[in-house]
């Protein structure tokens, strides 16, 4: 069996998702949050910047 019979399209081999194999969805959970913490810091700013 050649190589190009494992894989006709051509396609990328997978990428590894971490050091054990499972994805790093703790790193995004981190970000993901920061991120909202973020925006609900800004809300509040500008609410307490513009009422007073």
């Amino acid at each position: 069996m050649q190589e190009s019979d494992k894989n006709p399209m051509q396609h990328p081999e997978e990428q590894a998702t971490g050091a054990d194999g499972n994805p790093k969805f703790g790193r995004l959970l981190i970000v993901l949050a920061c991120g909202v913490l973020i925006v609900v810091g800004l809300t509040f700013g500008s609410l307490a910047y513009y009422t007073s």
